[in-house]
């Protein structure tokens, strides 16, 4: 990663993810280390925390390796790390003919391009209910068209800022072990995966086709031990349940209060507890 300082508009998120972290930094922000290698962020999301450690100049000249196992969201961030000003194009289409008929043409469209398939997967996120992103089995998008008077489907600047960032980052499609397989004493994983259910009906982890169970959480926590044994820094945060705290139970659990802003009910976007696990 390079250093761009110079730059005025600050690189944040520009996708609406489930479980994104950017209201929480100010609470992670003692938990990272003041130094370390390579950085890795096997399941990126909306890069909240990426975005974050670039913006405090943690990143200049680190290796850096963002990973989803999401292929819409790895095609996005490379669109965006490398064809930025096509994509804003794409997007200015899109905000110009905005309505009903063509949220739901475009929700029906699978284009091959990269840069129209990054185009669909912002102005969707934009627009559509709740700004949640969901696929069903089949892997087709299924989210009804959100009410929102005037979306900023096409915000330039900051997609320019966000692409800036990835610049130097290597961006990949795999499985969390994949994108860690080169970590090493000294670097900084940081872990956000698919949340275990606070209870039967609030699980979401339908952003692919294949949801993340028992069994993948339980892969994850040995990947965890293995990698601190390993001497690397690793930070996960989940859900506050009795499975995650016996998971992690030999190493250091912090709560973190978290408001939840995807769910149809505002009465129901509370403050609830996360665990943040550290080493």
């Amino acid at each position: 990663m390079t250093e761009t300082r110079q730059d005025v508009r600050v690189a944040a998120p520009v996708l609406k993810w489930a479980g994104g972290k950017r209201r929480l930094l100010k609470q992670y922000e003692e938990h990272f280390p003041a130094e370390f290698g390579s950085y890795f962020e096997p399941f990126v999301g909306g890069g909240a925390v990426f975005f974050w450690l670039y913006e405090q100049g943690l990143l200049n000249q680190k290796n850096v390796v963002l990973n989803d196992i999401n292929p819409e969201l790895h095609n996005f961030y490379s669109v965006l790390q490398t064809e930025c000003e096509e994509l804003i194009q794409k997007l200015a289409e899109h905000q110009r003919r905005h309505n009903h008929e063509h949220y739901y043409r475009v929700r029906q469209q699978k284009p091959r391009k990269a840069v129209f398939r990054a185009a669909r997967l912002l102005y969707l996120n934009r627009t559509c209910f709740n700004g949640l992103y969901r696929v069903n089995q089949k892997g087709q998008f299924n989210v009804p068209m959100g009410r929102y008077k005037n979306p900023l489907i096409c915000d330039a600047e900051g997609l320019r800022a966000a692409s800036r960032a990835l610049q130097g980052a290597r961006i990949t499609l795999g499985t969390f072990k994949e994108a860690v397989s080169e970590a090493k004493k000294g670097d900084l994983v940081y872990f956000d995966p698919p949340y275990v259910p606070l209870n039967p009906t609030s699980s979401f982890t339908s952003y692919t086709k294949e949801n993340f169970g028992l069994e993948d959480q339980q892969e994850l926590a040995a990947t965890y031990a293995d990698l601190v044994q390993r001497g690397v820094n690793v930070l996960l945060s989940n859900s506050d349940t009795p499975l995650v705290q016996e998971l992690y139970q030999e190493f250091q659990q912090y709560r973190i209060l978290a408001p939840r802003a995807i769910n149809s009910k505002a009465e129901k976007r509370q403050k609830i507890s996360e665990l943040l696990i550290t080493p």
